[in-house]
């Protein structure tokens, strides 16, 4: 491969790295349990016991819960 080409490749790469990170990062993959409150309008003690019951992928990272946003869309998509 000649160094022009091999430049503009890199380039185009880098272009489109910069493309994918820009629309990850203003998309979250994990929702808080106020996310989860304002989404469903419920009150906090609701979302816990929703977490509580597994109905959608959690985690507790230190002294704060996260959901997966894939998980919970889910759930909520399937009514």
């Amino acid at each position: 491969m000649t160094d022009e080409l091999m430049e503009q490749r890199m380039a185009e790469l880098n272009a489109h790295n910069a493309e994918k990170s820009s629309i990850s990062d203003n998309e979250k993959r994990a929702y808080s349990v106020d996310d989860i409150m304002a989404i469903l309008d419920i009150s906090r003690s609701s979302a816990y016991i929703l977490i509580k019951k597994n109905l959608f992928r959690s985690v507790k990272i230190g002294n704060q819960l996260r959901i997966s946003k894939a998980s919970f869309d889910e759930w909520l998509d399937k009514g």
